[in-house]
């Protein structure tokens, strides 16, 4: 199935469908309260939620995702990234965050494997997966698919991000 240009929302873009923003300002918003020590970004994440999904549904989602970054937090290989809210492109980070709810709504567990090698210690990537697969059966349940990533496109961004890293 390919994506219409209808199907990015209003603004035909990719980062307005629902779904994907609720993974990516989420995850942007969610980890900005981690990193900043304020309530502010998590009261903004819960005000998205509730707005897309309604107020039960938004709390219950919002759980999944606050559980996913947490985790995510705790168990990355390296301190994790993020753009402002609402930039109209993604990091690293963001991008294996994306690939990594979809595949696992998508069956693709291959690439699902190749997002969490990239984000996750050897030690904890079975409780990044439990807790990104949590978040993901939740917003399907919810009709909330984010469109498929194919590997290529994951392994593109990690190659580009491998060949720019300063040692």
């Amino acid at each position: 199935m390919s994506a219409m240009i209808s199907d990015f929302g209003e603004a035909g873009c990719y980062f307005e469908r629902a779904p994907e923003k609720l993974v990516l300002e989420g995850y942007r918003r969610w980890l900005a309260g981690f990193e900043t020590g304020s309530v502010a970004p998590w009261e903004l994440t819960f005000t998205l939620y509730t707005e897309i999904l309604g107020a039960a549904e938004g709390r219950r989602a919002l759980t999944e995702l606050s559980h996913f970054v947490r985790t995510l937090r705790q168990c990355a290989a390296c301190p994790l990234r993020s753009f402002p809210f609402g930039a109209h492109h993604i990091c690293r980070d963001e991008c294996m965050a994306l690939g990594l709810i979809a595949s696992f709504q998508h069956g693709d567990t291959e690439t699902a494997r190749l997002c969490l090698d990239a984000v996750a210690c050897q030690a904890r990537r079975g409780a990044i997966g439990e807790a990104a697969c949590g978040f993901a059966r939740t917003l399907s349940e919810l009709e909330h698919d984010l469109l498929p990533i194919p590997r290529s496109a994951i392994e593109d961004v990690l190659s580009r991000a491998t060949r720019t890293t300063i040692h």
